[in-house]
């Protein structure tokens, strides 16, 4: 008779973990739900405008490094130095890349 008291009472408990375990996944689902949020326009306008000039000054910044390594590899092409225009190829890329950066970014949508 005990024992089947005590495996009652170890069911019982184990139901009331089942509950209180239900209880915190169902809260927990809750919160991971996602929820739009839609800000005015007078709060995020001079965030896009502040996006829009770091974007731009990245932009220029890397056509003037597209255009430093362009003459630096003309110059290392020139003089035959192979080591120069390893350098000014890695910096022609950095350039591109910093030039192209707006439209990736207008690409994706950010």
């Amino acid at each position: 008779m005990r024992r089947l008291q005590e495996k009652e009472t170890k069911r019982k408990m184990s139901l009331k973990e089942r509950v209180r375990n239900i209880a915190i996944y169902a809260v927990l689902a809750s919160a991971m739900i996602p929820a739009n949020v839609y800000a005015a326009s007078e709060v995020t306008a001079p965030l896009t405008n502040l996006k829009t000039l770091i974007v731009s000054i990245i932009g220029a910044v890397g056509v003037i490094i597209l255009a430093k390594n362009v003459m630096e590899f003309a110059q290392s092409y020139q003089q035959q130095d192979s080591s120069s225009m390893h350098s000014a190829i890695k910096g022609i890329v950095a350039g591109l890349i910093m030039a192209a950066i707006s439209s990736v970014i207008t690409f994706l949508g950010l």
